[in-house]
């Protein structure tokens, strides 16, 4: 609902203006109220659906093991951590957690962040400076970019998973320190960056490798050891950050590295330095996710077989599920409007799915992002892939009845 406003406020005014042509063009973001866990079927705006919109990948976002592990950490700890963590909000839960997911991602060190987005400008902005140059592709998600902008290097983006464009731009660089910043799993694609030919160019023109892999971890690799793991990748000169709100089912984000990178992290990254971190009992809860999530070769299993499921079921003719062989399954629509009405159609039939549009993704490209979790059952996605089916023929058939209209 777009408020009404004093037009005398002449900065507020133009905001007013803005919302409502962004509402105009299909592209006005709103919140649903959620009143219920976060699991494979919700209740949202008092309404209950399947759902499709969740990162958790996993299903561990309900389990009753992590909500006895958050009250049993709660009450030993509190519920707020109080300070920095260079003051005293440092506490052995967040110690004992950063230790454990070193050791699980097979990095010598690491370090929690509130959030993948505090972690991202936080570490680019404190390892890239003014005569450092970052080279990232084009969709890349926001925060990367925003840390790019942020460290005052000059940015450099190619395209899509070009690899070649890369190592012309690499190639051409005078830079001092040369950073490769990417996605590993594409957040609006499902694909996965060509992270192994990255690292190749990295030990040719020496540059170094950060990796986002909030879409990864948890879900690919050995025991969930995230897209490293998943490619057999190894080496001093990558640094990767992996969110725990995701397939970890939880909230925050951490980076791991060499043990110098984190040191220096900790005085210099300024998202960490000058930010309360998150309370110490959802550390303890995450201890325990990263167990689930190390023993779940069953729940990755049985997320592999939704997948396929899910593709082998949709005889689409016009729109198009992009190629992606992770939990990340995108439906492209192409207009905004058309994406929209097809999320509002399943949304009528008790299905959320959101649209996603412009600027998220590039324009004429919007679409519907569907997110497949260990908790959906096999009927589940059939379900879906049905409804988008029949949906399909329905939205074609309108498309044309009113094209002939018009002539």
């Amino acid at each position: 609902m777009l408020a009404p406003l004093n037009q005398q406020l002449s900065l507020f005014s133009g905001l007013q203006k803005e919302l409502v042509q962004r509402k105009a063009d299909g592209l006005l973001r709103q919140r649903r109220l959620l009143d219920s866990p976060q699991a494979e079927h919700i209740i949202a705006n008092d309404k209950q659906y399947l759902s499709f919109c969740s990162n958790d990948y996993l299903g561990l976002a309900n389990r009753p093991e992590l909500i006895v592990a958050m009250q049993k950490a709660a009450g030993d700890s509190g519920v707020g951590s109080g300070a920095s963590n260079l003051i005293t909000g440092h506490h052995r839960y967040h110690d004992a957690l950063e230790k454990q997911l070193a050791k699980f991602v097979e990095m010598p060190a690491a370090l929690l962040f509130s959030t993948g987005y505090m972690a991202n400008i936080g570490v680019i902005g404190a390892l890239m400076g003014r005569h450092d140059a970052i080279f990232a592709d084009k969709l890349n998600h926001a925060c990367l970019n925003e840390g790019a902008y942020l460290s005052r290097a000059t940015f450099h983006r190619f395209a899509h998973n070009d690899v070649i464009a890369l190592e012309k731009l690499l190639k051409e660089s005078t830079a001092q320190h040369k950073l490769i910043a990417a996605d590993a799993v594409f957040s609006m694609d499902g694909d996965i960056a060509p992270l192994a030919e990255y690292l190749a160019l990295c030990e040719k023109y020496d540059a170094y490798l950060y990796i986002d892999d909030a879409h990864g971890f948890g879900v690919l690799g050995k025991n969930g050891k995230g897209s490293l793991s998943h490619l057999n990748l190894k080496s001093p000169r990558i640094i990767m950050m992996a969110t725990l709100g995701k397939a970890a089912g939880v909230a925050g984000a951490f980076v791991a590295g060499e043990q110098v990178v984190i040191d220096y992290l900790i005085q210099k990254a300024n998202s960490y330095v000058y930010s309360t971190p998150a309370p110490p009992s959802l550390s303890a809860t995450l201890s325990a996710a990263v167990k689930l999530i190390e023993n779940g070769d069953d729940l990755r299993a049985h997320l592999r077989l939704l997948i396929t499921t899910f593709k082998e079921n949709l005889t689409l003719k016009k729109w198009q599920i992009l190629p992606s062989d992770t939990a990340v399954q995108p439906l492209v629509i192409g207009s905004n409007q058309a994406a929209l009405q097809l999320s509002e159609h399943l949304q009528a039939q008790g299905i959320l799915v959101p649209a996603i549009r412009p600027p998220t993704v590039p324009i004429n490209t919007a679409r519907l992002r569907i997110s497949l979790s260990a908790a959906h059952s096999v009927e589940d996605v059939i379900r879906l892939a049905n409804a988008i089916n029949e949906a399909e023929k329905m939205m074609v058939a309108n498309s044309v009845i009113a094209s002939l209209e018009t002539v």
